[in-house]
């Protein structure tokens, strides 16, 4: 993981105890998972948009954005970073078809 993932990691996990007026992520903690969610989705979209542009500040911007919000989301289920890398890790090397075909189904 890299050094700046694992730092923001730490500040993620020490903000869950934060309280929210205090805080921008405690904040996000205290009004629960579906507002996370929703700020998720909110900057996902927005990376979509920014993406159509020719603006490459704005792609940079508001994926960074999604990076952090989904960070939030990770930690806030008990996630980190590494778990998503790993992943990636497992992953590497295999055709995107092959690893996809060999999920379970849902």
């Amino acid at each position: 993981m890299s050094d700046t993932l694992a730092r923001l990691a730490k500040v993620l996990e020490a903000r869950k105890g934060a309280d929210p007026k205090s805080s921008y992520v405690a904040s996000l903690y205290a009004r629960g998972r579906d507002t996370i969610l929703k700020k998720v989705g909110e900057e996902a979209v927005e990376v979509v948009i920014a993406g159509k542009d020719d603006d490459q500040q704005a792609v940079i911007y508001e994926t960074a954005d999604l990076w952090f919000h989904t960070l939030v989301m990770l930690s806030e289920r008990d996630l980190s970073p590494n778990d998503v890398l790993a992943e990636l890790d497992r992953r590497f090397g295999l055709s995107g078809i092959a690893e996809k075909a060999s999920r379970p189904a849902s």
